[in-house]
Parts: structure tokens; C-alpha cells; sequence
């Protein structure tokens, strides 16, 4: 069977004249399906995480306004890490729907890309030597994070050098299906 009234594949695969759909094939279309919608409840998960993470975020800027700690530079500093786990979310949103749609390979590893460096940029962001044992400790963590963020941008130059439509995820070259 090719494709179904509403433009949807068929999850049997195509067959030509006098072939039989093989125990395995048939197995392989019901576990992909599966597969496609364990996905799409992912995407939702991310989704509804993303949400209430906003009306968290919302909640928690109100309530500094009203107790008048909005000025203290922790409180802001929790904004902006919460501000920055949201964008993780998002990108990871955005990595499980690409997967979903069955994107271009390089538009997905984009996307894991981003997701490693804002992560990073958060956890430098957050980085408080005090919360270290010793001070080797806190240096370890530094230099580990710091090594961890120039492979990413290194990782980030050369996906963007070899991308023949820019590096844009929105535009062409593999980015053009969001």
C-alpha cells in the first residue's frame, strides 16, 4: 500500500506484483509506529514542561517584585538559570520533533549542538566555587566546563563552515522543513 487518502504512509511497506509482506516486515511497521508515537508523546512532555516552567518562571519574577528581592543579584542569576533550562527544553523539544519528522541528519545534530551549549552556558552561568569541596575541586569543574564549551564551538564552527545553506536552522540547507 502507498499512502492512505490523508497523504499519511501506510505503515505496511510497498510491495510489486505476487510479493508477500514478510512476519518481519509487518513487525518492523508496527514496532516504527510505535516508535513514531512514543516519540510525538515526548514532544508533548517537552511541550507541557516548557509551560509551566514559563508560568514558574512568571510566578517567581512576581513574587521577588513583591518581597522586593528582585535587586538581589542570586535571585537574578535563578532567572536567568531557569530562563536558560527553558531554552534547553525547547531545543530538546525541538530535537524529538525533528526526529518526528524525520529530518535532515544535520539539521538534528544542529540542534544537539545548541541544546550542549546552552547547557554549558547555564552551568558557567551558575558556577560557584564555593560549592566545591577544595578549591582543586572548583578548578577541576572550571577547567572540564571550559574544555567542554570550546568542543561544542568547536563542533559549532565546523557544522557551520560545512553547511552548505548557512548554518541558520530556519533556512536552507536542512533547516528548511521547521
Amino acid at each position: 500500500m502507498a499512502e492512505s487518502d490523508d497523504g499519511d504512509s501506510d505503515p505496511e511497506p510497498e510491495l510489486g506484483p505476487g510479493e508477500a509482506v514478510s512476519l518481519g516486515d509487518r513487525y518492523a511497521a508496527v514496532t516504527d509506529t510505535f516508535i513514531h508515537g512514543v516519540e510525538l508523546a515526548a514532544a508533548t512532555v517537552f511541550a507541557l514542561l516548557f509551560a509551566i516552567g514559563v508560568v514558574d518562571l512568571g510566578l517567581q519574577i512576581v513574587r521577588a517584585i513583591s518581597d522586593g528581592t528582585i535587586t538581589d543579584p542570586t535571585v537574578v542569576i535563578g532567572f536567568i538559570d531557569t530562563g536558560l533550562l527553558l531554552l534547553i527544553i525547547v531545543e530538546v523539544y525541538q530535537t524529538v520533533v525533528a526526529y518526528t519528522q524525520e529530518s535532515d541528519t544535520r539539521r538534528i545534530v544542529r540542534l544537539v549542538i545548541y541544546t550542549g551549549v546552552i547547557a554549558m552556558v547555564r552551568k558557567a552561568i551558575i558556577f560557584r566555587t564555593g560549592e566545591y569541596a577544595t578549591t582543586q575541586d572548583a578548578l577541576l569543574a572550571a577547567v572540564a566546563y571550559t574544555a567542554i564549551i570550546a568542543g561544542l564551538a568547536g563542533l559549532l564552527l565546523v557544522e557551520r563552515t560545512y553547511d552548505p545553506g548557512g548554518g541558520d536552522v530556519g533556512t536552507a540547507g536542512g533547516g528548511a522543513d521547521r
